[in-house]
């Protein structure tokens, strides 16, 4: 019982200390927020916006672009205007436009006011320059426009000042001629733009599930079936990988991926596609290693670096839960500091979240020990990174072989390519120390 409680009292407090890291992390971040038009009609609206205010307060610089589409249907359906679409493109014809301008404010101005209910100033803007569309294939868009460019001085002045600036989508052309143009693309163009830190779109009730969608093996999957994190070359592998998907809003999902992929490649730091139907899935996301989203990241996130003296009392803290249930053997903080050199760690975030060690022994031979992976991100592959970073590393060092010792993972380390081998093989001053009584099974790398 107090082994149960002493982990759950550790793991909140982790779970604090990991809310002050990202504040401090975060403070001054530019955040991009596409909102899904049928989440601003919905239930959870006025919990976003509350969160979004809790985000601005924090020292967040946020900037908001809200889907207007269900809007500027609904005003023309009332005034019996027609239109289409084209690979997501609304065509109108030009006396449509007004309609389109009203509706895209109105949506803005809700917004807005929602903000203001929550004492967070807001503005909304011209900042968007943009340019007709124009005939395609003898296709005439109309009145679909594209950005030309972002009048990115004015906007940083509206963030300076403390404001929250709000993007309708309408672009002006510099004649004044306004176009209306894509809420998906002005997020991402925003974000490219500002060079922003992180880019969110909210999406209506749509994940990226293992239960909608076919998932390649090399992308890791958590607990409840979501993937929490893919860098590039992994959303080119699972959009390929549902070519043929039928799931619900799949189509939406892959453009989504495809303009996050496009806006990390030009600068973003980290892009994340989240459920707007999941109450608190902003700062959940911001404010937690793992989120409650789909994060694409480009190849920084996260790595494997040499252990420093600094962090033996993190890494101690990782190994706890597993040395009070018997996988790993007991550690201090002096056994560590004689040892360090002997580790590495896995640094997501400026947060330690998994560790191993590598010892090499006077006949050649090499032990990987000390393996341990936060439990809360078991599921990321980070432990058989670690396995092969340390393969590697006893190559270079020329080692003769490599085993490991273990009580409860017998299995794990043979999906890693570990055999069985007799205990009679280790080398002698790590036999001198082996335990009887725990009878640690030996495996070693063929």
């Amino acid at each position: 019982m107090e082994s149960t409680e002493y982990i759950k009292r550790a793991e909140k407090a982790e779970n604090i200390r990991g809310v002050i890291r990202y504040l401090q992390k975060f403070k001054n971040a530019t955040i991009v927020i596409y909102i899904d038009d049928n989440i601003l009609s919905g239930p959870l609206f006025s919990s976003h916006i509350k969160d979004i205010a809790l985000l601005h307060q924090a020292g967040l610089r946020v900037i908001l672009v809200p889907g207007a589409k269900a809007r500027i249907d609904e005003v023309l359906s009332l005034s019996k205007i027609q239109w289409d679409y084209k690979d997501h493109i609304r065509i109108t014809s030009e006396d449509a436009m007004p309609l389109i301008k009203m509706a895209a404010f109105d949506v803005s101005n809700n917004v807005m006011t929602a903000l203001a209910a929550n004492n967070i100033p807001a503005v909304i803007g011209n900042w968007v320059r943009s340019r007709g569309k124009g005939i395609l294939d003898g296709l005439d868009f109309g009145t679909a426009g594209e950005i030309d460019r972002l009048q990115t001085e004015a906007i940083q002045k509206v963030l300076n000042e403390g404001f929250i600036p709000i993007f309708p989508c309408i672009g002006w052309s510099s004649s004044g001629h306004p176009y209306n143009i894509s809420s998906v693309s002005l997020a991402q163009s925003i974000a490219i733009s500002l060079k922003a830190d992180k880019l969110f779109f909210m999406m209506d009730g749509s994940s990226v599930n293992k239960d909608n969608f076919t998932v390649p093996e090399t992308i890791s999957v958590a607990e409840n079936g979501d993937i929490p994190a893919m860098n590039l070359q992994e959303v080119d592998d699972f959009i390929a990988a549902n070519e043929n998907a039928t799931a619900q809003n799949a189509q939406v999902v892959f453009r989504l991926l495809k303009k996050a992929k496009s806006a990390c490649s030009k600068g973003v730091t980290r892009c994340h596609l989240v459920d707007g139907k999941i109450d608190g899935v902003l700062p959940c996301e911001i404010f937690s290693d793992l989120g409650s989203g789909t994060m694409i990241y480009t190849a920084d996130y996260g790595q494997i670096r040499p252990m420093t003296r600094t962090d033996i009392p993190s890494v101690l803290q990782l190994m706890n839960p597993f040395i009070e249930s018997g996988k790993l053997l007991p550690r201090t903080e002096s056994s560590l500091m004689e040892t360090f050199e002997d580790y590495v760690v896995y640094e997501l975030d400026d947060g330690i979240r998994a560790c191993a060690a590598l010892h090499l022994y006077k006949d050649g031979q090499a032990e990987i020990a000390a393996v341990a992976v936060d439990r809360n991100f078991e599921n990321m592959g980070i432990g058989p990174k670690l396995i092969k970073y340390l393969k590697n590393l006893a190559a270079e060092k020329k080692a003769a072989s490599v085993f490991i010792l273990t009580t409860q993972a017998s299995d794990w380390f043979e999906k890693m390519g570990f055999t069985p081998d007799n205990i009679e093989t280790l080398p002698e001053e790590r036999r001198k120390i082996w335990n009887a009584k725990r009878n640690s099974k030996l495996y070693r790398l063929k």
